[in-house]
């Protein structure tokens, strides 16, 4: 990661005390803010499977930071690698990195799934086709290819795509999915990242005191 010539020396009373979330709204409006930071929602997701403890990582977008404080992304969880990983062990992690602020954010955290009166609200005011797609595909699954014209499995996905648009063809309001919504990621680790000229880069994590507050330590580099 590059570093620029400015000196921010992020220090312990600087930060907001009161937690992550309050912080990370801080540093996400300064992201949204920053003309070479294009999409500051973008974020990895990493699950794990248990027992086998298998890792597995993709980038997402978070649709938001909630008034409840969780972090909150929309995917399939019915046939999605994601989904099967949480079936399993509800713990994730995030990560957001913003290279043009030197400044990272990790946020793990216990998983719940939103209500599905939520998820039909946020499925009500996706586009058309957005409803479309959600519905056709079996995210992560092999698709068969044909025999024709050496296709290699597309053609099976954009029948089903054809099949879903018949099936709600003249149906204004298009029901949620079982499989799709929003997760929500409820913080009990959050480290805020900024690097430094001298390389002693600055990292502070916050951590569940055991009740509802939160404890702040700065962590070697």
């Amino acid at each position: 990661m590059a570093l620029n010539n400015v000196e921010k020396n992020l220090s312990l009373s600087g930060l907001d005390a009161a937690s992550p979330a309050a912080q990370f709204r801080k540093w996400y409006a300064e992201a949204k803010a920053n003309e070479s930071i294009s999409m500051p929602e973008t974020c990895t997701l990493s699950t794990s499977e248990l027992p086998s403890g298998r890792v597995s990582s993709r980038i997402v977008y978070m649709k938001e930071l909630d008034t409840n404080d969780g972090f909150v992304l929309i995917s399939n969880f019915g046939t999605s690698r994601k989904g099967s990983d949480l079936a399993s062990n509800p713990h994730a992690a995030l990560v957001f990195h913003w290279p043009a602020l030197q400044r990272q954010v990790r946020v793990e955290g216990v998983t719940e799934r939103l209500s599905k009166e939520q998820n039909q609200a946020d499925f009500d005011v996706r586009a058309r086709d957005g409803q479309m797609t959600a519905w056709a595909s079996r995210q992560s699954q092999p698709l068969q290819p044909s025999a024709k014209d050496g296709d290699d499995g597309l053609a099976q996905l954009r029948g089903w795509l054809a099949e879903t648009e018949k099936r709600f063809d003249g149906q204004d309001k298009v029901p949620v999915p079982e499989f799709w919504g929003g997760l929500r990621i409820v913080p009990t680790r959050v480290e805020f990242w900024e690097g430094r000229k001298d390389r002693l880069h600055d990292r502070f994590v916050y951590e569940k005191d055991g009740g509802k507050g939160w404890k702040i330590n700065r962590l070697s580099p």
